[in-house]
């Protein structure tokens, strides 16, 4: 008896909860224009209004990074290390980069892991060699790499040419 009024309390907090959190997505919608290079973002699985929104302030114009490794770094998506001869010899400067698109990535990756089955498997297969936080960021690496031609090319996502 205790439990069940226990779990409709935490229900009725949760529906709160996610009314409070709409409201709060509507008027940041409302604040922001989204610009037409970053439309096609929101199709990449994990990637919703908010993250998308995070994305295209945090980047700025994407023409500024050359190359998807460039940008694959900036978002901290990559390891910083040097090798020499295949030996480690130090690592960069761990914090170089944006954190809050390194914190975007990882949220849509966990969001993918969930809503997208290539990417859940793209990230079993990574869990089975690795530890869960360096699968995730694998996952997250991916997703950089396409969300960068989605916003360059102005195309949508494939799951295909992601996962293949």
């Amino acid at each position: 008896r205790h439990l069940l009024f226990t779990a409709k309390r935490n229900i009725d907090t949760i529906r709160f909860l996610d009314r409070i959190i709409g409201e709060i997505e509507q008027e940041v919608v409302l604040q922001i224009k989204i610009k037409k290079e970053f439309i096609k973002l929101l199709t990449t699985p994990g990637i919703g209004n908010i993250l998308g929104l995070t994305i295209m302030l945090e980047v700025g114009h994407i023409g500024r990074f050359p190359k998807v490794g460039d940008y694959s770094s900036y978002s901290r998506c990559v390891e910083s290390k040097k090798i020499s001869n295949r030996k480690k010899k130090g690592e960069n400067n761990k914090k170089n980069g944006n954190r809050y698109l390194a914190w975007a990535y990882v949220e849509a990756a966990n969001h993918a892991i969930r809503c997208c089955p290539k990417a859940q498997k793209f990230f079993q297969r990574k869990m089975a060699k690795s530890e869960r936080v360096l699968a995730t960021k694998a996952l997250a690496n991916k997703l950089t790499k396409a969300t960068y031609y989605i916003m360059r090319d102005q195309v949508a996502f494939d799951e295909d040419k992601l996962f293949g």
